[in-house]
């Protein structure tokens, strides 16, 4: 799975930000780091859709969160940190929103498929869709090498109960297995295709079905 992460914001995001500041005022006084924490990576999902992420500072991030900039500090010690993090819980989330939809098939190749239709479905809602600039993609390399290791974990348990209904071949190294899965998710979301309609969940299913895990059995 790739597509680092979903977020309902926007308007939503912002009807909420009240109750949000009321929750960090709570958190502060009953100590909870973690809540506080949570807000601040909300207020940062919201001011890059607003602003991008270029022209995002760690005070639009305080503002938004109704904290100071101290506040924000003592939880990230700096802006790439307070980004490296705000991807990470988006791609947690992707995982969450996505492992039903995957869980429903019953082989690793329907699996497979529908985490690809599941992607490209969602691909208005991803991370990759927030403000385009050089320095997102500077961040999100930087950030991939552990983003990459969190997408492979996702697909171990699938490769081992494929491998146990012989679906893939016996003795397969399962995290060279996931590796390829992921790579074939970037190369959905990243590569145009002349040959194959990404828009239509149907033409996606076929083609991962018939060529991407073919390789593993």
């Amino acid at each position: 799975m790739f597509c680092a992460g979903l977020g309902s914001v926007g308007a939503k995001g912002e009807h909420v930000a009240g109750s949000q500041h009321t929750a960090v005022r709570r958190a502060g006084a009953n100590g909870d780091p973690e809540m506080t924490r949570a807000v601040i990576l909300d207020a940062a999902e919201r001011t890059v859709r607003r602003h991008g992420l270029r022209r995002t500072s760690m005070n639009d991030v305080a503002q938004t969160a109704r904290l100071s900039r101290g506040s924000v500090y003592r939880y990230f010690p700096d802006r790439d940190a307070l980004i490296g993090a705000l991807l990470e819980r988006m791609a947690e989330r992707f995982v969450a929103q996505s492992e039903p939809s995957v869980r429903r098939r019953r082989t690793l190749a329907s699996q497979v498929a529908e985490a690809a239709v599941f992607i490209r479905t969602h691909l208005d809602d991803a991370v990759l869709t927030l403000p385009d600039d050089a320095m997102f993609g500077a961040l999100l390399a930087a950030q991939i090498e552990g983003l990459l290791v969190q997408f492979n974990g996702f697909w171990q348990p699938y490769l081992v109960a494929a491998e146990a209904r012989g679906e893939i071949r016996s003795g397969i190294d399962h995290r060279l297995a996931a590796d390829w899965i992921v790579r074939v998710m970037v190369s959905l979301v990243l590569m145009p295709s002349t040959v194959i309609d990404l828009d239509d969940p149907k033409a996606v299913r076929a083609f991962v079905q018939e060529f991407i895990v073919n390789g593993l059995s």
